[in-house]
């Protein structure tokens, strides 16, 4: 059955829920290969799993790579960055706070490209849920898990700049596979001390593949088709979500727990999100 047969809003819902369950199930994995091989690993093996499915030949992708060198690149790299600060963080902070404290680098993208006063308004509000989650509020979080978190909010809004001029010189999805490929580049200094331990048990081997396959390779897919057929809006204000699915799946699958506190800071970025995205829709009609 083809992807399309099912609604767009189910296809972005259940990507939202896959990337949270495996960024949940990759931190079962950080006792065997630590937080940065963990990520390593998933990189590598999405990286391997999106070269498999593209319809692209290899001389394609290297001619298109030559080509773009420097934003492939720094493409790439920001891939890279965003992911490894982020799967730092989870291993020091509850995943809602962490994918909270992340969410300020899109919104502040967002507000950035606008300019207008109700966009700093909402990131002002999606700041005051991140200082909740800060020990400047008394919240007990370990402060380097939150500077990670913000490092992967920075890393996540280069690559959204990236990603507009990547989609303009790049065919179809090529761009980002390229991006995916130098990341897993970079991640091997990480991979390659705990590639014995990944091998060592099937388990653990099996692990690996399901996080790569939640956290990319299904969401990306799921995205993909559900994109052709949906308004941007409507897009944006579904995965404005992602904070508290976070949240949800740190509480049910990992018994974290975050308080009330937490709750009304993760309440206060999806709002945000959710406000800039309606504000942006109203601005480009």
């Amino acid at each position: 059955m083809k992807l399309s047969s099912f609604s767009p809003t189910g296809l972005v819902l259940f990507s939202v829920f896959s990337i949270q369950i495996g960024a949940g199930l990759a931190t079962q994995l950080f006792s065997a290969l630590g937080a940065e091989g963990t990520v390593a690993i998933r990189i590598i093996i999405s990286a391997m799993l999106l070269l498999l499915l593209s319809s692209s030949k290899l001389r394609t992708l290297k001619q298109t790579f030559f080509q773009n060198i420097w934003l492939l690149l720094g493409f790439g790299l920001c891939m890279a960055a965003m992911n490894l600060f982020f799967y730092m963080s989870i291993d020091r902070i509850p995943l809602g706070a962490a994918v909270a404290i992340e969410f300020i680098g899109p919104l502040g993208v967002a507000a950035l490209k606008s300019k207008r006063v109700v966009h700093f308004l909402w990131v002002l509000l999606a700041a005051l849920g991140i200082v909740l989650l800060s020990p400047l509020s008394g919240v007990n979080l370990d402060p380097l898990g939150i500077l990670l978190a913000l490092l992967a909010g920075a890393g996540w809004a280069l690559y959204i700049v990236l990603a507009e001029p990547v989609g303009e010189r790049t065919s179809g999805n090529d761009g980002l596979l390229i991006g995916m490929i130098v990341a897993a580049i970079v991640m091997m200094p990480y991979a390659i001390p705990v590639t014995p331990n990944l091998f060592s048990n099937t388990m653990i081997l099996l692990a690996a593949i399901g996080v790569a396959l939640l956290s990319t390779t299904i969401p990306f897919s799921f995205e993909f088709s559900a994109l052709q057929r949906m308004p941007a809006r409507n897009y944006g204000i579904l995965v404005s979500v992602e904070p508290a699915v976070a949240a949800l799946v740190g509480a049910l699958l990992l018994s974290e727990r975050i308080g009330i506190q937490g709750m009304v800071a993760v309440t206060c970025v999806v709002v945000a999100a959710i406000g800039i995205t309606i504000s942006d829709s109203k601005e480009a009609s």
